[in-house]
């Protein structure tokens, strides 16, 4: 088996976990387990504390005591249990206990996994510029395989979803026990960095640079819509189906398979992101995500499955993909270029803590508050004889639009605080030194 095979194995079983529950878990959590807005925002949440703390401390025990793929295994066999005990319990508490131990083991595996590839090619002599690219675009593929698996198994409101991502999970560790050698991860020149440089914090000092310090807010601010979208366009798909005119629609049967027309949608314009960063710049290419998100949400506010508003759905995902790269990808490579590098791996890490962990903690309880504000419930007794809240219907279309708003109001404030400038890729370059 080729070094290519084995690495695009990782990758794709990787996020194969990942896509068996993130996008179906909110309509999980809503529909079978009675979890109201905030709850349900808070299991996300949870996502975002891990993003912040967890690859900084696993990264110092990979350094120190485990080797990368030996961790890398050992944290998919934990996330296993974890995804199997989530199946078993109905409690909030005990659910979201349990899902953060899983998020603090899963999300620092995908930069483990990145450094096994790394290592991979150092050891073949392959440039991973070249190398890695057509191998990662097969993580986006087993997350969106994931998503069909479970879409066309009937599983998006199963416990059965978190059985599969269990499955996977072990497999998974199997697999690279088997086919992938030990990998001593290349330490630093600095031996003993501490935990504020491993979270990257230290690149706090680019905050001297005003232009640098806009970007990085604004891409926190940015970071609160991806959880914002991954939480809840499938439950939104889901709830048509308390229509009797649209209930036994495709889009209500197979809500997760509409949605991974967004991650489908990624592959393409992750194609164009160098095309359009190289001709416009950083502030435009930014502007175009925003509003990007403005018509993500837009058009979820208008969509149904009637034939138009099916439509306004599928506009949606696709504009997701544009939305999500011209974010996600530029923004790490306008970092890679605009910054000094002896500061710029603790710029990358600290682009990610304020994306994904402090963005994507705001945001999933943000959206989860907004959620339960035009939600309406009512108190019922259950079969133990306890009044619980059950959810009695929600204002979807105003919930899209204050969503779309926000991203609106994002793009017109950062069109006059960010400002471009020719010399801005040299000038940015003395903001760390």
């Amino acid at each position: 088996m080729s070094l290519s095979l084995k690495l695009k194995i990782l990758q794709f079983l990787q996020f194969f976990i990942w896509g068996s529950w993130l996008i179906t878990a909110g309509s999980y959590m809503g529909a079978t387990l009675g979890f109201n807005g905030v709850q349900i925002g808070s299991i996300y949440a949870a996502m975002g504390i891990a993003s912040i703390f967890a690859p900084s401390i696993m990264g110092i025990i990979s350094d120190k005591w485990i080797p990368a793929n030996y961790l890398f295994i050992l944290c998919h066999l934990v996330g296993g249990v974890t995804l199997f005990a989530a199946a078993q319990t109905e409690s909030y508490l005990l659910f979201y206990i349990i899902m953060l131990i899983n998020l603090f083991v899963y999300m620092p595996t995908i930069a483990l996994s990145y450094s096994i590839c790394y290592a991979c090619f150092e050891q073949e002599k392959l440039d991973p510029v070249i190398a890695f690219p057509p191998i990662r675009i097969w993580g986006t593929i087993g997350f969106i395989a994931a998503m069909w698996v479970i879409s066309l198994s009937n599983l998006s409101v199963s416990v059965g979803q978190f059985y599969i991502a269990s499955a996977a999970a072990f497999f998974l560790a199997v697999v690279v026990f088997f086919i992938i050698p030990k990998i001593a991860i290349t330490k630093s020149e600095n031996q003993n960095p501490s935990l504020v440089e491993r979270l990257g914090l230290n690149a706090f000092v680019l905050f001297k640079n005003y232009r640098l310090a806009t970007f990085f807010i604004f891409t926190m601010l940015l970071g609160a819509v991806l959880q914002i979208s991954n939480t809840w366009a499938d439950p939104f798909l889901k709830s048509f189906a308390e229509s009797e005119l649209y209930q036994n629609s495709f889009m209500v049967t197979q809500s997760t398979l509409i949605v991974s027309l967004s991650q489908i949608s990624e592959v393409f314009f992750i194609l164009s992101v160098p095309f359009f960063l190289k001709r416009f710049g950083i502030k435009y290419i930014m502007l175009i995500s925003m509003m990007a998100w403005f018509f993500r949400f837009l058009f979820l506010g208008l969509g149904d499955p009637s034939m138009v508003g099916t439509m306004f759905i599928i506009l949606s995902m696709i504009v997701y993909g544009c939305a999500f790269d011209f974010f996600n990808i530029s923004g790490s490579i306008y970092i890679e270029k605009a910054t000094s590098p002896h500061i710029r791996n603790s710029a990358q890490g600290l682009f990610m803590t304020l994306t994904n962990g402090v963005g994507g903690f705001i945001g999933s309880y943000a959206a989860g508050f907004v959620v339960d504000k035009y939600s309406v419930y009512a108190q019922v007794m259950n079969e133990h004889g306890e009044l619980v809240e059950k959810l009695v219907s929600r204002d979807w279309s105003t919930i899209w639009f204050v969503f779309a708003t926000y991203a609106l109001l994002l793009a017109i404030v950062f069109f006059f605080m960010f400002k471009n400038k020719k010399d801005e890729l040299s000038m940015l370059q003395k903001a760390g030194e």
